[in-house]
């Protein structure tokens, strides 16, 4: 783990599965939606392992977490 964006999407993916395990009643259904956050956590790190100083692609990289970290509470909440 060397970026900041390594610490980030593993602590991201970490809370995304506490919340898996703690707020929801389990199943396939709630697990695919969670899976799309978890994809998007992976990509986000890639993107913005490589993005060095291209500002564009760190942007894309904290839309990504950002929008990982929203869909798992629009999912929760729901």
């Amino acid at each position: 783990m060397n970026t900041v964006y390594d610490f980030v999407t593993v602590i991201c993916f970490i809370f995304a599965v506490l919340t898996f395990f703690m707020f929801t009643q389990g199943g396939m259904r709630v697990l695919a939606h969670f899976m799309l956050s978890a994809a998007a956590f992976a990509i986000a790190n890639q993107v913005g392992n490589h993005a060095g100083n291209n500002a564009p692609m760190n942007v894309l990289a904290v839309i990504l977490i950002a929008a990982g970290i929203g869909y798992i509470y629009i999912i929760v909440k729901h």
